[in-house]
């Protein structure tokens, strides 16, 4: 699975209209619930709190993955934005973040979402993938630089 084929131009956001942590989550959330990747928007947002509740999704290096499962999620989606200005999230580095990825699923999903969170990881480790997709200027852009990284 390519994490490009779980995106669309319509789940890219650059930049981000929120400026602090929850309403960037919220912002994402909801640009799943345009498109119907989610039915309740609500409860998607609450399972993807819940979580960062237990340990930030802020992996370091300005990235963060919030992610979350709940039935309100019809199948395996991200959505992902660029901050105009780096937002505190409780990073496990202390950085504040720009680069957000939202990864929410079914619990029938926790095979694939797992192997999306390993694949967008190790995409952002390196050091030359991150600064093409941080550059992104556009949502177009923006998947270029996935889809290269990607080899896709």
């Amino acid at each position: 699975m390519l994490l490009t084929e779980l995106l669309s131009p319509e789940r890219v956001r650059i930049p981000f209209e929120a400026t602090e942590r929850d309403a960037v989550i919220r912002e994402l959330v909801n640009l799943l619930a345009v498109d119907g990747g989610v039915t309740d928007a609500d409860q998607v947002y609450r399972a993807v709190m819940e979580r960062e509740a237990v340990l930030s999704t802020g992996i370091g290096h300005g990235v963060a993955i919030p992610h979350g499962k709940s039935p309100a999620a019809t199948e395996l989606s991200m959505a992902v934005g660029l901050t105009s200005t780096p937002v505190p999230f409780d990073a496990l580095d202390g950085e504040p973040v720009r680069l957000v990825f939202l990864l929410v699923g079914p619990e029938s999903a926790a095979g694939p979402h797992i192997k999306a969170l390993s694949r967008i990881s190790r995409l952002v480790r390196e050091p030359s993938t991150r600064e093409r997709l941080l550059s992104a200027e556009s949502a177009e852009g923006f998947l270029d630089a996935l889809r290269e990284a990607e080899g896709a």
